[in-house]
């Protein structure tokens, strides 16, 4: 088999599988395993799936810019959203992180709560400024565009000044034995930041990222409450993953 039929073959187990294994496609294909990692390198620099320990998992379509991702699963988003905006008591503050499924929370929620939401996304922010009765608190600092959200130091000092009781959270992927990933290291440090100062951390997962991993990890699934996702309990890539499971 050529080096192309092998990665052709590679992509559609992907596919099929939700992730490769190196040491049991070198055995069914009868290659070295060097042969298969090597392959899964380079698929990995041409951006078609992401290396993690022993094989690969697909990369998350939530790594694209943000006009992409803002047309990406949209009904998904909106069923994760509205279940978010459920778990937001009247009189309480709300850490709410950033991205298309955190916009779509602001739009779900009631137009008669009560409640502060601090954030350290402009477009968020924003999105709530015609909201009667939400107090906006936004944390300043480097804006990562990719996301529309701020990090670094300054940011990172602004949030250890607050106590929340709810922070949601938003990843590119949610994989049981890589956790909770984004593609971008100071955003994921911002993440938990931000996680550990609420007192409850629920992950908004949309069906797309799930069994989907990026190259940081912001915490393990054992740090946070619950996943909100609409994927299936039983997909595998949820393995004793605490979950709120919404129904698509």
């Amino acid at each position: 088999m050529l080096a192309a039929e092998r990665r052709d073959f590679l992509l559609a187990r992907l596919r099929a599988d939700g992730k490769v294994v190196a040491k049991d496609l070198a055995a069914r294909l009868g290659v070295a395993e060097d042969s298969i990692r090597r392959d899964l390198r380079e698929m990995a620099a041409a951006g078609l799936c992401q290396r993690v320990y022993g094989g690969a998992l697909p990369v998350s379509p939530a790594v694209a810019d943000y006009a992409t991702r803002a047309g990406v699963a949209t009904a998904s988003k909106e069923r994760v959203a509205a279940a978010a905006a459920a778990l937001i008591r009247p009189g309480s503050t709300v850490l709410l992180d950033g991205g298309t499924t955190a916009l779509a929370v602001t739009a779900a929620l009631p137009p008669e709560l009560s409640a502060t939401i601090v954030t350290h996304s402009p477009t968020v922010a924003a999105a709530l400024v015609d909201h009667p009765t939400v107090d906006v608190w936004v944390l300043g600092g480097r804006l990562f565009k990719h996301s529309a959200v701020t990090s670094g130091a300054a940011a990172a000092e602004a949030a250890r000044d607050v106590t929340a009781d709810l922070f949601l959270l938003g990843v590119t992927g949610v994989h049981h034995e890589t956790g909770l990933t984004t593609g971008d290291p100071d955003e994921a440090a911002m993440k938990r930041v931000l996680a550990s100062r609420a007192a409850e951390t629920y992950v908004l997962a949309s069906a797309e990222k799930v069994g989907a991993a990026s190259p940081f990890r912001v915490l393990p699934p054992d740090r946070v409450t619950a996943v909100i996702t609409d994927a299936p309990p039983d997909h595998p890539a949820l393995k004793g993953i605490p979950l709120l499971s919404v129904r698509p």
